[in-house]
């Protein structure tokens, strides 16, 4: 049976992260959280990943990118960059839902089945990108921008819920008196958590269409314009 390199690619937050997988277990990643990174550093990331690992671009079975929901232009980025890799390669491309990626991550060294797991990214304001899973891996809500307030989960008031990403860092004072609700402020993202479902698209033959393919931006992307100095 040939090894299965899959190179993964997640430019959907401020972290730009690429990792390489092998048969869906990451050998190998380079995760950077500064910002406004994508643009200049994703290729080279790659290129230096690749050669610390002694693996040739040829090697490649298929290029895996974080399709969205996130951030607009960093979506824009990553998908055009694994597009063009994978025409060049002739290699075809998986595209992996993003707050699916963060349920994986989140859960994969410990899950508990009572428990309602809900990735949240930041949309501004009190707005949020999420998904709902339970701790099956069911999807019980699927991917949706919500506005935030004390009642949202209300329906959940009999399940203890952990909200975890970019979004739910902001909610700590908003859902504070809900003593069914944790928020955890330690999750790291990473592009080793596209890795699992890469493999099984792989396998699965589940390619995206290198013509038509745009990432999920689920919002359109709103201009904003400077606030002029009054002083």
């Amino acid at each position: 049976m040939m090894s299965t390199y899959i190179l993964q690619i997640d430019t959907a937050t401020e972290v730009c992260s690429i990792s390489l997988s092998l048969d869906g277990q990451v050998i190998d990643q380079i995760d950077a959280a500064e910002p406004n990174l994508h643009a200049t550093k994703l290729t080279l990331f790659i290129d230096e990943l690749l050669q610390r690992t002694n693996i040739t671009y040829a090697q490649l079975a298929a290029v895996a990118v974080s399709k969205g929901p996130g951030s607009y232009t960093g979506l824009r980025i990553g998908v055009s960059t694994a597009k063009g890799l994978c025409y060049a390669l002739d290699i075809p491309l998986l595209a992996i839902n993003t707050l699916e990626s963060m349920y994986r991550g989140f859960t994969k060294s410990s899950i508990q089945s009572e428990v309602i797991y809900v990735p949240m990214l930041d949309a501004r304001r009190m707005e949020v990108y999420m998904m709902v899973f339970n701790g099956q891996g069911k999807v019980v809500e699927e991917t949706k921008a919500e506005i935030i307030d004390a009642d949202t989960f209300s329906d959940y008031s009999n399940y203890q819920l952990r909200l975890f990403g970019s979004g739910a860092a902001k909610l700590k004072d908003l859902l504070s008196d809900q003593a069914n609700i944790a928020i955890d402020t330690t999750y790291k993202h990473s592009s080793a958590y596209l890795s699992a479902a890469a493999f099984e698209k792989y396998t699965n033959q589940e390619f995206e269409d290198l013509i038509y393919f745009e990432p999920y931006y689920l919002k359109e992307f709103i201009a904003t314009t400077p606030k002029a100095n009054k002083l």
